[in-house]
C-alpha cells in the first residue's frame, strides 16, 4: 500500500519503437511516486488494434526496464487492479458507455467513413477546424433501435455542452479555460466494440485508483472531454499535470523525421541508462552549475513538482553526450566499465550474429574490425565519394534512399525475412532490379560497397539505427544532386 495514497501511471501504446518522450513522461511519474511514497503503475494502452503488436509491447517493457524504472503493478508483474493491458479489458468498458448513453449524454452515430471525410474536407475548405457536425445527434429512439437491430455499423459519441467553457486547474499550467465549442463530439466506443483512448483512459484511471495524471502537454486540449466523461459517470477526476514537450534546439517538436527519438537508438550507440535518466531528470529540478551529475535517488530528492517550467524541454544531444561521458569516466569502476562494454556489444546478439556472418568471409582474425566495425559505430561519417562506385546517378540514388526509408517503417516485425520481402517489393514498385536498390543501401548501412549480407546487417542493427543511417545517407547524396530548376 502507498504511504500517501498517491498512485500514478505511465500508459504507453505499443505501436512503434519506444520514444524517449515515453521515458521522459515515465521518469516524471516515477519520481513523483518516489517523492510522495506512492505507487508507480504501468498500463499498456493498445486500443489501436491495427497498429499495436506484441513485439512493440515487449520493446516498451524492455526499454523502460533498461532505463532503470520499476513499477509495482503492470502486465508483466500483475497487481490488484488488472488486467493491465486494455485489449484484455475490452468487456469492462461497454457498461460505462451504455450508462452515458442511457443518461442522455451520449448518442449512436451511423455516419460512414466516406461521409465523415466529405464533412471534414468541406470544413477545411471553409477554413474551419474539422469536427463532428452532429448529423446523428437528433435521430429518434425508434430509428436508432431499428438501425441497431438491422446490424448497421455505428459508433457511440459523447455530447458536448453548446455554451460556456470547461474550467480546470492543471498542476503545471495553473487555471485553464477551454470553450466547449472547441471540443469535438468524441467517439467513445468504436464500431468493433473497442473503446477509444479517451473512454478507456478515464475508466481505467478510475478503476486503478489513479490520483494524479501526468502526461505530455499535447493532451491538455483533451482534458474537457475527460472531465465530461468523469462527470457523466458521476466520478471524481484525478489531478492533471501536463508537461512541456521535448523539443529540438530550433524549438520544433522532437520527431524521428529530424532526429533519432527511439530509446533503442541510444542503447545501440552505447549511451548508458543512468546518463539518459540523469539528462531527462534535469528538466524537472532546479540545480546550481556543477551539480548536474545525479543518480536516480538524487533526482528524486531534488524533484520539485510544484516548480515545473512550461518552456519546452530542449533535447540537447551535446549535453547528453557530455553527461554520458562523465558517467562513463567518473561513475563506473574498471570492472563495471568492462561489463557494460560486453553487455552493449552482445545487445540484440549483435556481436554473436556479426561473428557468425564474418566467419566465412575472412582469412585472419585481424580482418574482423574492418568487416564488422560498422555494427558498433556511432556514426559512419559518410562522404559523398563513398557512393562513387555505384553506377546509378545521384538523382536515382536519392530517389531510392528517400523511397526505402519510409517504406521500411511500415514493417511490423523487423527481421531478415520481412526486410528482404519489403525491399524486393520496393524494387518491383519502382520498376528496378533488386541489385540497383540494395547497392546504395550497402553504403548507407555499412559505409562500404562490400560488407556483411545487407538484410542480416539491417536486422542486427535494428530499425532505429537503420532509419538514422538511411536519413544521413540521403543527406550526403543530396549534396551530389544539383539544385532544382
Amino acid at each position: 500500500m502507498t504511504t500517501s495514497g498517491v498512485r500514478v501511471r505511465i500508459a504507453p501504446s505499443p505501436t512503434g519503437e519506444p520514444h524517449v518522450g515515453t521515458a521522459y513522461i515515465a521518469l516524471f511519474n516515477y519520481l513523483f511516486a518516489k517523492k510522495h511514497g506512492g505507487e508507480f503503475i504501468l498500463r499498456i494502452e493498445d486500443t489501436d488494434a491495427t497498429r499495436s503488436t506484441p513485439e512493440f509491447e515487449t520493446k516498451v517493457l524492455d526499454a523502460l526496464k533498461w532505463c532503470g524504472l520499476k513499477w509495482s503493478e503492470g502486465p508483466d508483474v500483475g497487481g490488484p487492479y488488472g488486467p493491465y493491458r486494455q485489449s484484455d479489458r475490452k468487456d469492462i468498458y461497454k457498461p460505462y458507455v451504455e450508462k452515458i448513453v442511457e443518461a442522455g449524454h451520449g448518442f449512436r452515430c451511423f455516419c460512414t467513413p466516406e461521409r465523415l471525410e466529405q464533412m471534414r474536407a468541406a470544413q477545411r475548405a471553409a477554413g474551419l477546424p474539422p469536427k463532428y457536425d452532429g448529423h446523428c445527434l437528433n435521430l429518434t429512439a425508434e430509428e436508432v433501435s431499428t438501425r441497431v437491430a438491422a446490424g448497421e455499423p455505428h459508433v457511440v459519441r459523447m455530447k458536448i455542452p453548446t455554451e460556456g467553457s470547461c474550467k480546470f486547474h492543471d498542476g503545471v499550467y495553473g487555471d485553464v479555460e477551454i470553450p466547449w465549442d472547441a471540443v469535438d463530439m468524441q467517439v467513445l466506443l468504436k464500431a468493433d466494440g473497442m473503446p477509444t483512448y479517451h473512454m478507456a483512459n478515464v475508466v481505467d484511471d478510475h478503476l486503478m485508483k489513479i490520483t494524479h495524471v501526468a502526461r505530455g502537454e499535447e493532451w491538455l486540449a483533451s482534458v474537457p472531454k475527460h472531465i465530461l466523461i468523469y462527470q457523466y459517470l458521476g466520478l471524481e477526476p484525478p489531478q492533471f499535470m501536463h508537461l512541456s514537450l521535448m523539443r529540438n534546439a530550433d524549438k520544433s517538436k522532437l520527431s524521428k523525421r529530424k532526429n533519432p527519438t527511439s530509446i533503442s537508438y541510444y542503447t545501440a550507440l552505447g549511451y548508458i541508462p543512468e546518463a539518459l535518466m540523469n539528462f531527462l531528470g534535469l528538466f524537472f529540478i532546479q540545480i546550481a552549475e556543477g551539480e548536474e551529475l545525479l543518480s536516480m535517488d538524487e533526482l528524486a530528492e531534488k524533484f520539485d513538482p510544484e516548480n515545473l517550467s512550461k518552456a519546452g524541454a530542449i533535447f540537447d544531444i551535446q549535453k547528453l553526450d557530455w553527461l554520458n561521458g562523465r558517467w562513463i569516466r567518473e561513475k563506473l569502476s574498471e570492472e563495471e566499465f568492462q561489463h557494460r562494454v560486453l553487455t552493449w556489444a552482445m545487445e540484440n546478439n549483435r556481436l554473436r550474429e556479426g561473428l557468425k556472418l564474418s566467419q566465412s568471409r575472412i582469412s585472419k582474425l585481424g580482418e574482423l574490425p574492418d568487416l564488422t566495425g560498422f555494427l558498433f559505430k556511432s556514426d559512419l561519417n559518410l562522404d559523398p565519394s563513398a557512393f562513387a562506385k555505384i553506377k546509378s546517378t545521384p538523382e536515382e540514388l536519392l530517389e531510392i534512399l528517400n523511397t526505402v526509408q519510409p517504406d521500411l517503417e511500415k514493417i511490423l516485425e523487423w527481421d531478415v525475412e520481412t526486410i528482404e520481402a519489403e525491399l524486393r517489393a520496393i524494387a518491383d514498385r519502382m520498376g528496378k532490379k533488386l541489385k540497383v536498390i540494395v547497392a546504395p543501401l550497402f553504403v548507407a548501412v555499412s559505409g562500404s560497397s562490400r560488407s556483411l549480407p545487407l538484410f542480416d546487417s539491417m536486422a542486427i542493427l535494428g530499425r532505429s539505427v537503420v532509419r538514422q543511417r538511411l536519413k544521413l545517407a540521403a543527406q550526403t547524396v543530396a549534396t551530389l544532386v544539383g539544385p532544382k530548376n
